[in-house]
């Protein structure tokens, strides 16, 4: 048989790789992750249960737009901080489908110290599809078991002329793989000479290479990743969400993959990839609690000043930054518009600000004035 596919190599899955050529990235994840987790200790329980459900929701939403699918947010939001025990005052209706993703994402996150077993897994696979009787397409997909008999392939173009990008191992020895896969991901927690970053990696590579499942496949493996990270960090409470990294460059995702399949059991380029992605979140989380822990001290600073209710639904924009914000500060024209308020007024409240010190007015002068927040400790930005 010739051996197109990784898994038809005759010492699969005996991956290998380059250790001189990951070292400097997984160093910088190392120091990343470090950073990340000694901040998170300086944010309040409150802000750090928010900041956790909003990594967590990204988490999810961003795992299945990785598979095209578009969930309800306000849903997922819902269900989420139910279970984290926070309330949400606008928050939307839960659905089944939200239900199930909560639980598989809080399952695997804050029962790390569990094995993984295959019923587990089966578990995951119901929860991840739980309306599927519903579902006319899903009738045929075998839910909360492995796989049919017929070929897994993953296919794009013509019906008549397909593009096999990647094909599973067959059926027949499917259990066998599957158990010598979760037999290493037990085993290999407690490898000291196996970095938990590199860990993560392989079992992310190795598990949707398996396909085990009907559908799914993506999202169950990127929850396995979830699980491998947790167990690293010895730690439930999740700040960081790499499903997001990996869908902003989705379609590098799926290269890497599909070349990786076709190759050798060195598997140094895909563990390039994944390093990269995980610096990439690592330093995307860093940002967010920055973000956090500046606008608390900026609060903090400002809590006996007398503000109206204009210039605070102002302040709060600028602090949010991103897109709800103005990450290049906010000119008069633009807080009348914010603040609903007359020319004359946006004018007086911004030299009140710039007078309490709330504000810093930017480079520049005349119509094109701008101001940003004065943080009471620039340095920690």
């Amino acid at each position: 048989m010739a051996t197109h596919w990784i898994w038809q190599q005759p010492d699969w899955p005996d991956f290998n790789w380059q250790a001189e050529r990951l070292t400097p990235l997984l160093r910088e994840c190392v120091q990343a992750q470090g950073q990340l987790m000694g901040m998170s200790g300086s944010v309040g329980d409150s802000l750090g249960a928010q900041t956790e459900l909003d990594a967590l929701l990204q988490n999810i939403v961003t795992s299945s737009a990785i598979e095209g699918e578009q969930l309800n947010v306000g849903s997922v939001r819902s269900s989420l901080a139910r279970r984290l025990g926070l309330e949400l005052i606008d928050g939307d209706k839960v659905s089944q489908r939200s239900e199930g993703l909560a639980q598989l994402m809080l399952d695997a996150t804050r029962r790390f110290t569990e094995p993984l077993t295959l019923e587990r897994l089966l578990e995951w696979h119901q929860w991840l599809f739980p309306d599927q009787e519903a579902d006319l397409t899903a009738r045929s997909m075998h839910v909360g078991a492995l796989r049919g008999d017929e070929p897994m392939q993953v296919v794009s173009g013509r019906i008549d002329r397909p593009t096999v990008h990647f094909e599973a191992p067959p059926r027949q020895g499917l259990e066998q793989q599957l158990d010598q896969f979760l037999q290493w991901f037990e085993a290999s927690q407690h490898q000291t000479a196996l970095d938990p970053m590199l860990r993560a990696g392989i079992a992310h590579f190795w598990f949707v290479t398996l396909h085990p499942f009907d559908d799914g496949n993506g999202r169950l493996t990127r929850t396995i990743t979830d699980l491998a990270l947790a167990q690293g960090e010895a730690q439930a409470i999740r700040f960081y969400a790499m499903s997001a990294s990996i869908l902003d460059d989705r379609a590098g995702y799926y290269r890497i993959l599909e070349s990786s399949q076709k190759a050798t059991l060195d598997i140094t380029e895909w563990l390039t990839w994944f390093l990269q992605t995980l610096l990439r979140s690592l330093q995307q989380a860093i940002t967010r609690i920055e973000s956090v822990l500046g606008e608390t001290r900026f609060w903090q600073a400002h809590r006996e000043s007398e503000l109206s209710a204009e210039q605070v639904k102002v302040l709060n924009r600028l602090l949010d930054g991103g897109e709800r914000g103005f990450e290049h500060g906010i000119s008069a024209g633009q807080y009348q518009a914010v603040a609903k308020v007359s020319k004359a007024t946006a004018t007086r409240h911004l030299a009140e600000l710039l007078e309490k010190g709330c504000l810093q007015r930017l480079p520049g002068g005349g119509r094109s004035t701008r101001y940003q927040i004065n943080y009471p400790d620039r340095a920690a930005r």
